[in-house]
């Protein structure tokens, strides 16, 4: 059974910074991409980052470069989505995703976590 559990969402003040982690609980996708996307309130879920298998490879979304920077963690099946220099516009609901191929780390994702949010105030 797929468990991906994501955490470390809240409520942030603008400049801020958060630490999100998803939990690959049931240890299924260490040999496989993980990512992160997000969905703000009346707008479409848009890609926010991915790592490949080994943590070797990482791609991002135009809109969050150079100030979210994601990571894993294989002996803990964790992924990690690091967010610096927050701002209002970062405000949405980010949730864990992954997958059993191989391919481009933007897209392609069957597996989903219930989303953690996080709210950035100016």
């Amino acid at each position: 059974q797929v468990q991906l559990v994501e955490s470390g969402g809240g409520l942030v003040q603008a400049g801020g910074s958060l630490r999100l982690s998803c939990a690959d609980n049931e240890g299924t996708f260490p040999s496989y991409p993980m990512a992160w996307f997000r969905q703000a309130p009346g707008k479409e879920r848009e890609f926010v980052a991915a790592v490949n298998w080994s943590g070797s490879t990482t791609d991002y979304g135009d809109s969050v470069k150079d100030r979210f920077t994601i990571s894993r963690d294989r002996a803990r099946n964790t992924v990690y989505l690091q967010i610096d220099s927050l701002k209002p516009e970062d405000t949405a609901v980010y949730y864990c995703a992954a997958r059993r191929r191989y391919g481009p780390l933007k897209a392609g994702y069957d597996y989903w976590g219930q989303g953690t949010q996080v709210t950035v105030s100016s």
